[in-house]
């Protein structure tokens, strides 16, 4: 994974500051490319956030020079999820949302991956 792929902190994003320290949150998963944290409002017994520590706004900004950087972060989901509390597949199992631009729904513009799971019924989705 390049350096170079990467876009520059925004020091106006919330999730920018998470991965400074500069807003507290309670980790998940921490590597010099990714960091995973609870959600602070969760929808689900198990609700927590992956991001790129790069800022990269949202999914159309993703390029083929981001493979890589992608390919890392899916296959950490199934690691993290279990981890975290998640039942196992098939009768287990977890939610993988991202929402892309306002039309999707998309409240935080850097890359983020809602990862949600437990027993049913949840709180939304």
């Amino acid at each position: 994974m390049s350096e170079h792929t990467h876009s520059a902190h925004d020091p106006n994003c919330i999730f920018c500051k998470i991965v400074a320290k500069q807003i507290p949150s309670k980790a998940v998963y921490e590597d010099e490319h990714v960091y995973a944290f609870h959600d602070i409002n969760p929808w689900a017994p198990v609700h927590f956030l992956l991001i790129p520590k790069a800022h990269i706004p949202s999914m159309a900004h993703i390029g083929s020079e981001h493979g890589a950087l992608m390919g890392h972060m899916m296959a950490l989901v199934p690691k993290l999820a279990l981890q975290e509390g998640c039942n196992p597949y098939p009768e287990g199992g977890y939610r993988l949302v991202t929402n892309t631009g306002v039309e999707g729904g998309q409240e935080v513009h850097h890359l983020h991956f809602h990862v949600m799971g437990g027993p049913r019924p949840w709180l939304r989705g």
